[in-house]
């Protein structure tokens, strides 16, 4: 796979931009599309996607935060009671001002992933998942998931590693996921990604699974607690349907993080709630699983592959 060299400010300074993809107010990001070099060919550049995201205040620093760590303000408004300030940062090795994250080659696929969407509710029967939504699955190649694989085998991220069941049917590994910054606890986000490759989505799920999901949220409650001091109840566990990627992995977040729109109904399924219908399933492993029974409504963006079919399949099913 081509590679672009990312080692410091001068190798980002190389970004040539094109537009926005997306500006989240919420998040306090851009996302931005443009080029870098290509580290094999020094004529040539390639198509990159840069989300810059303004992290989160220093809480630890609450103490001296507004008389050691505020530079400079520029006062912008004051009416009785109340005053409004512009203010700068000191710069801190520390507590860093930003978070970006850079994807690079970026394929036509992830322009399409990271560029702001307008979504449409759709229900997805079992009927169209076996002919819309299963040979769009299986049509993925395995280089998507390259990096997946380079996670499980140990080839990449190994040092961040915090639990490792190793069960190749029914194993999965827990690490922090790259939204995290790995400083602001009330933003924890871990995932457990699953070993087994035949898990490609939630449909892929039967109850042979349920002492993988189980042992999931026990090992990931016993490390936030012992790493981050996390009680019971403090992190919430989801999967995403459609996923961002097809290969079975569960979100593992503070229970106050908001922060993306995956973590809302129509998109994410909570565990225990995935456990429960699990342990309602029949006992037998013959037949098709709840979850290849069940009719799934989520909500799809303009931007995705499926949009069109199923947007177009919904006229059938009000028929």
């Amino acid at each position: 796979m081509i590679r672009v060299a990312l080692k410091g400010v001068d190798s980002l300074r190389l970004f040539k931009f094109e537009r926005i993809l997306n500006e989240d107010p919420v998040a306090h990001s851009l996302t931005l599309l443009g080029t870098l070099p290509d580290v094999n060919d020094s004529d040539k550049t390639l198509q990159a996607i840069i989300r810059v995201e303004k992290t989160a205040l220093p809480a630890q620093q609450a103490t001296t935060l507004v008389t050691h760590f505020v530079k400079d303000v520029q006062l912008m408004e004051n009416t009785d009671i109340y005053t409004w300030f512009m203010g700068w940062l000191e710069a801190s090795r520390e507590h860093p001002d930003l978070k970006i994250n850079v994807v690079c080659p970026a394929t036509e696929l992830h322009i399409r992933k990271y560029t702001k969407q307008d979504l449409v509710m759709v229900r997805e029967t079992p009927e169209l998942f076996q002919r819309i939504v299963k040979p769009y699955i299986d049509a993925f190649p395995p280089s998507r998931t390259q990096w997946v694989e380079d996670i499980l085998s140990g080839e990449s991220e190994a040092e961040k590693i915090l639990h490792r069941a190793p069960s190749p049917d029914y194993g999965y590994v827990i690490l922090p996921d790259m939204k995290w910054d790995l400083i602001t606890i009330p933003a924890l986000y871990l995932v457990a990604i699953a070993n087994s490759r035949s898990i490609r989505s939630l449909r892929d799920l039967r109850k042979i699974h349920l002492p993988m999901l189980r042992s999931i949220r026990f090992e990931a409650t016993r490390i936030v607690k012992e790493k981050w001091g996390l009680t019971d109840g403090a992190i919430r566990f989801f999967v995403h349907y459609q996923p961002s990627y097809y290969h079975f992995h569960v979100h593992i977040v503070n229970a106050n993080y908001y922060g993306t729109m995956g973590s809302t109904v129509g998109q994410a399924h909570l565990l225990d709630d995935i456990i429960s219908l699990l342990e309602l399933d029949s006992d037998s492993y013959e037949g098709p699983s709840i979850f290849e029974r069940l009719t799934l409504t989520y909500g799809l963006g303009n931007q995705h592959d499926l949009y069109e079919p199923m947007k177009q399949a919904q006229t059938d099913l009000d028929d």
